[in-house]
């Protein structure tokens, strides 16, 4: 049984990771997990946004098994992770930073911003995305949270693992690279601000930084509109404020490669290095500004495309994997790497037998060639589920039929540019009949439906007063507060309204 280190991420693109020449920022502690391991070129988030994704990954179920249906409702306490399951195969275990798979932990307004998603209103609920400098050239440490969190991992490993006598698994979550608060927005803000130092954005390309491509607003798929609306992104940007954002972005990547170098030369210099296995992975990815967006909450590549690096005893150097994999995997994986017997009712499967042919590569369930995300919470108007399947990526909303599906040929377009759905109805449809048979996504999308309205009309009886005191408070107080009869009645006709 091999140590096990889970290093992750919040936000973090994982084509940043692989892409060969991409030169936009140096990331060399990645590099050097691409050198000594595994690279996987197709890994997914199940959900992209924080706590589902988790959840997911932390349990090794889909998000609609778990009811994971937006950053308030996700595993219930006390739910058996992989970590719980390696603690009782005799593992000494630690975990620093952020773990947010549980319930409970995101504000009010993000809670009503999910629950009235299906709500016939377009209200902002983000500020709108920003670049901004801090500290001046010497700044290494701008993500202070982040950086003590590593000093704890780092110490533990130098202090208390080189004095155990069974194997460890520590894990280590990181804020980083998700973009900092912005104060202006209201109650607990949103957070829109792509905030580093001088020191980070010297190790950026500046030119080698591209402007994504948009549609007009006009061209834009109706859920796609509403992201983007409600992420305040619909108005002008010029090209410097895009460049700009994307740019402070890829800095603050770099910011969390070096917390990665602190825990990689922990494990060197206690020569730890050689007898564990080392993750390194994200819960979702940042748009910054693709698809007239930044955040998460998208099925969009720079949303959904997560890293996945290993390294570990076995695993050949500079492998690059080209299968699907998702983040239900990683609990599978970690029980096989223990040796642990894998529980047949979990979604994931274990991804060492794609890494080598040793004799703790269990091959009984060898991983299937889709993977599946989906999305229920605020930002997004209708459910939405993605299935990627070789060169194809099929996402279908709602119901399957009020809002149209979207599918992209990912070899031939990896930009997503050409929604392909209407020209390709033999494979939309091979496709579709796919991801049915993985989950009825019709009724977990009315699950999520009613789970919203009875979420929303109980929080609404216990205020006890007219909600619109409260809810005019909310993110999206500015435009609220213009119309709220207006928007008091949109309310009511959806409580009112049916499926």
């Amino acid at each position: 049984a091999h140590n096990v280190v889970q290093h992750e991420q919040d936000n973090l693109d994982g084509r940043l990771t692989f892409r060969p020449g991409n030169q936009v920022v140096d990331l060399p502690f990645v590099r050097f997990m691409n050198q000594y391991g595994a690279t996987f070129l197709n890994a997914y988030t199940n959900s992209p946004i924080c706590c589902p994704s988790r959840a997911a990954m932390w349990s090794g179920r889909f998000v609609h098994l778990t009811e994971s249906w937006n950053n308030f409702k996700c595993l219930n306490n006390g739910f058996p992770t992989w970590m719980d399951a390696l603690q009782k195969h005799g593992y000494s275990t630690q975990k620093y930073g952020k773990e947010d798979y549980t319930s409970g932990h995101h504000s009010l307004s993000n809670r009503v911003e999910a629950w009235t998603r299906d709500v016939k209103f377009l209200l902002k609920q983000e500020g709108r995305p920003v670049a901004k400098l801090t500290g001046n050239e010497t700044t290494v440490r701008v993500m202070k949270e982040d950086w003590e969190n590593t000093d704890k991992a780092v110490e533990w490993i130098r202090k208390t693992a080189t004095k155990l006598t069974q194997p460890f698994a520590l894990y280590l979550g990181l804020n980083l690279p998700h973009p900092y608060p912005s104060p202006q927005m209201g109650e607990h803000f949103g957070g829109s601000t792509f905030l580093t130092s001088p020191y980070w954005l010297k190790k950026v390309s500046y030119q080698s930084v591209k402007i994504p491509v948009w549609s007009p607003l006009s061209d834009m798929h109706p859920v796609d509109y509403y992201s983007s609306y409600t992420k305040n992104c619909t108005s002008n940007f010029t090209e410097k404020e895009i460049k700009d954002i994307r740019a402070h972005y890829y800095a603050m990547c770099g910011e969390t490669d070096a917390m990665l170098g602190e825990i990689l030369l922990a494990l060197i210099d206690t020569g730890f290095l050689s007898s564990t296995a080392v993750m390194f992975t994200s819960d979702h990815g940042e748009l910054a500004m693709e698809h007239r967006q930044f955040y998460k909450m998208s099925m969009y590549e720079g949303s959904s495309h997560v890293p996945f690096l290993i390294m570990g005893p076995n695993i050949e150097p500079e492998t690059q994997i080209s299968n699907v994999m998702s983040l239900v995997d990683v609990y599978p994986t970690m029980l096989d790497i223990a040796g642990i017997a894998i529980p047949q009712n979990i979604s994931g499967f274990s991804i060492l037998p794609m890494l080598y042919k040793g004799p703790n590569a269990s091959f009984e369930r060898l991983h299937p060639a889709w993977v599946l995300s989906e999305y229920h919470g605020c930002n997004v108007n209708a459910s939405a589920y993605m299935l990627r399947v070789d060169r194809w990526k099929y996402i279908a909303y709602a119901d399957g039929y009020s809002v149209s599906p979207q599918l992209f040929d990912l070899s031939a377009d990896p930009e997503e540019l050409k929604n392909l759905a209407t020209k390709l109805p033999a494979i939309l449809g091979f496709l579709d009949k796919k991801l049915r048979s993985i989950l009825n996504y019709p009724e977990v999308s009315k699950l999520v439906h009613r789970y919203n309205k009875q979420q929303f009309t109980s929080w609404k009886q216990s205020i006890g007063k007219n909600y619109t005191d409260v809810i005019a408070n909310l993110r999206w107080h500015r435009d609220w507060q213009e119309q709220p009869q207006k928007y008091e009645t949109a309310i009511e006709s959806w409580l009112n309204g049916g499926y």
